[in-house]
């Protein structure tokens, strides 16, 4: 699973009893990640030829549907012709607009391993389980984040294969960007990368809907004071536990209330 940084939030510092499952099942291989420029695209194509060879199929994943004038971003419709010409009768497309019953139809074909690419939007983000499938490329990997991308790993590595992420990428990395595709070729920890992604992109609104963005606190924040977090969490619960009393605390309300006036002189 991926816990959304806003979720990972809510559980460690949140009122909530949880469980924790680390464990893949046995049979589950870590999934290897690499990175690729788009210029470096025939060097992917040789790798999929050798895996075909092998008999495994592959997911490549596009940003859109088409080609956008506005965004100069892959396109699945695009990508499918493109492969098509270089594996005839081995690639399908699949994306937001394709009708219920063709969508079933293609799955249908790949799960039985009646061709060998499927092009796709983000559609196959979740939901779905191929176990012949241990091959996924992601285009554009830099303009999706850390979450959504661990989330679109996860789509290969479900059999006892070895499988493989090839994130691609255009030149001119932002700083998070290049950060982003770090840690996914570092980790394949959900937990580790929710907490990377809520360091890069906030968690939002505890007490509200938001998922995301940098929220500002008197004394400490969770992205850079998860230990203090953590202790005052058990503190709060041995002095419930412990029915002490409370009034011994008013001063520490009365720090909290000249908090502005302690960051300034830190």
């Amino acid at each position: 699973a991926t816990p959304i940084p806003r979720t990972l939030t809510m559980t460690i510092y949140g009122d909530m009893d949880l469980s924790i499952i680390r464990e893949k099942p046995n049979i589950r291989k870590p999934v290897k990640t690499y990175s690729k420029p788009e210029n470096k695209i025939d060097d992917v194509i040789k790798f999929i030829k050798k895996e075909i060879k092998l008999g495994n199929q592959i997911f490549w994943v596009c940003p859109l549907i088409e080609e956008s004038k506005k965004l100069d971003h892959s396109s699945a419709v695009k990508k499918s012709e493109y492969l098509n010409k270089l594996f005839p009768n081995q690639v399908f497309l699949l994306h937001g607009k394709t009708s219920t019953e063709e969508k079933e139809m293609v799955l249908n074909k790949f799960l039985k391993n009646e061709f060998k690419i499927l092009v796709s939007t983000t559609i196959i983000e979740v939901g779905i389980d191929f176990p012949n499938a241990n091959v996924i490329i992601i285009e554009n990997a830099n303009k999706f984040g850390l979450s959504q991308l661990h989330q679109l790993r996860g789509r290969v590595g479900r059999g006892s294969k070895e499988s493989s992420c090839i994130l691609m990428f255009k030149s001119n990395l932002s700083d998070n960007a290049k950060k982003r595709i770090s840690i996914l070729k570092d980790s394949n920890d959900g937990f580790k990368i929710s907490e990377e992604d809520m360091k890069l992109r906030g968690f939002g609104d505890i007490l509200g809907f938001k998922q995301s963005g940098i929220k500002n606190f008197k004394l400490a924040d969770p992205v850079h004071n998860h230990d203090l977090f953590i202790l005052a969490e058990k503190e709060i619960k041995r002095i419930e536990n412990n029915n002490e009393d409370i009034s011994k605390f008013k001063p520490l309300i009365k720090l909290y209330d000249r908090a502005d006036i302690i960051n300034d002189i830190a």
